[in-house]
């Protein structure tokens, strides 16, 4: 190290910004040196040969962006930009991808953290950690990623927010797979957030945890780290191969006893089969939960009874290995889940029981015949009240119409009788003849 640079890195608590440069020089220019960039309270100077650089610079968490301020005192703001730059602006940070600077100084505004340093790189890769071979369907795995400057890891608090990580599976389409009409499927991502399978956050090392749920066969892994400013992606060819451990749940033959049992097998030349370990859950009505574990595998196949069960209904069992390659990888499998019913048994049929099932159909026989009969006596009575009165109206009616009927004769007969009042008509004598004084029992031929 120049004895210059080692003058600006004994500077206590000027430097405030974390700054790296990516140099990416044209076909005419040569790589900077890192003595060409000047830092000195969030001040930078930018040489003339660089054609195109990348700042990440540290923030306290939750602090805005900061203000970018050029040679010619021109600013930049994470919303007013030109269409030569790109910006990301995380939590805790931001990333500027500048292309063709101006040469000169430049300097930063914003609440940089106190004690950052700057950094100087040629190149921003990434490094995956390559999926083991053989890789087994179901299985947890744990795999990193690093995003690199000049083969150094980067690492900067807030980090995770500003690069996307995502990682998917393209089928290599082989006739004889099971992934053959499997497209690409996103299976996971990396986080540096220490959740999960991540150790520890912002310590540069991102963790992912790929969901191996999927057909067997051969596959290509595709990684992608991007946001707004760069994007770089990782491949590489492997197969998923078929799990080395099996479990099947066994037909019980006496559902009155509710035991169940589990086939386990164990593929010796994949596994070690001393170091193969069964751990289950067994999942019933009523919130039941019962761990079973088989520590020790006796044989390659041996048969696993589970706990009784007293409570009709479904139960499903869920279940995961550990065991160890005969490579020495240490493996964790998540087992397909089972199911099986516990049914009330049915009943066996002998004479007695026919006897009792006879008796009772009779009972049950005559029950609904009484019903029957109660409901057609109901309908007699309701339908004989209806004619019932349906003739009394139509009594009343018709007795109407006869007293009607006489009282017009006995107007017309009585104005036979007086025909010295001509101008008396049949209306006028109805009014005076009082219908109750009208004999009905007089029969027509009396009236004439």
């Amino acid at each position: 190290m120049s004895a210059t640079r080692a003058g600006y890195f004994a500077i206590p608590c000027l430097l405030l910004l974390s700054l790296i440069l990516v140099w990416q020089p044209n076909a005419q220019a040569s790589m900077v040196s890192a003595s060409k960039a000047v830092e000195l309270k969030n001040r930078f100077r930018i040489d003339h040969m660089v054609d195109n650089l990348t700042l990440v610079i540290q923030r306290r968490y939750g602090s805005a962006p900061v203000v970018v301020i050029l040679p010619d005192g021109s600013k930049w703001y994470s919303d007013r930009y030109p269409q030569t730059v790109k910006w990301v602006d995380g939590i805790a940070g931001d990333m500027i991808y500048i292309e063709k600077p101006m040469p000169g100084p430049w300097q930063l505004l914003g609440s940089v953290v106190e004690g950052s340093t700057i950094q100087k790189i040629s190149k921003l890769d990434i490094e995956v950690q390559p999926l083991p071979q053989p890789l087994y369907k179901g299985e947890r795995l744990k795999v990193t990623a690093k995003l690199l400057g000049d083969d150094l890891t980067m690492r900067m608090p807030g980090l995770d927010y500003m690069v996307e990580w995502t990682a998917r599976f393209a089928s290599e389409h082989i006739v004889s797979d099971d992934n053959f009409a499997t497209g690409t499927i996103i299976v996971g991502a990396y986080k540096d957030n220490g959740e999960l399978l991540d150790e520890a956050p912002d310590d540069g090392i991102f963790t992912g945890s790929h969901n191996l749920q999927q057909p067997t066969g051969h596959y290509i892994l595709n990684v992608t780290a991007r946001n707004n400013v760069f994007e770089r992606e990782y491949e590489m060819s492997f197969e998923l191969s078929p799990q080395p451990l099996k479990a099947e749940m066994v037909a019980n033959k006496d559902l009155s006893k509710g035991i169940w049992k589990i086939q386990l097998s164990v593929d010796e030349s994949a596994v070690l089969l001393e170091q193969t370990h069964f751990e289950f859950e067994l999942v019933g009505p009523a919130g039941l939960i019962i761990p079973v574990t088989l520590q020790a595998m006796t044989s390659a196949k041996q048969v696993l009874y589970l706990p009784k069960v007293t409570e009709f209904g479904s139960y499903r069992v869920k279940g995961t290995a550990v065991s160890t390659t005969v490579d020495g990888r240490e493996i964790v499998l998540y087992l397909p889940e089972m199911f099986f019913n516990f049914i009330e048994a049915p009943v066996s049929i002998t004479a007695e029981s026919i006897k009792v099932i006879a008796e009772k159909a009779a009972i049950q026989a005559e029950i609904e015949e009484e019903v029957a009969k109660d409901n057609a006596l109901f309908w007699i009575i309701i339908i004989n009240g209806i004619l019932l009165l349906v003739g009394i109206v139509s009594l009343i009616v018709w007795r109407k119409r006869q007293t009607l009927a006489k009282a017009m004769a006995a107007a017309e007969l009585r104005l036979q009788q007086e025909p010295q009042q001509p101008e008396k008509s049949i209306e006028t004598l109805l009014d005076t003849i009082d219908l109750d004084d009208i004999d009905l029992s007089i029969p027509d031929d009396k009236i004439e």
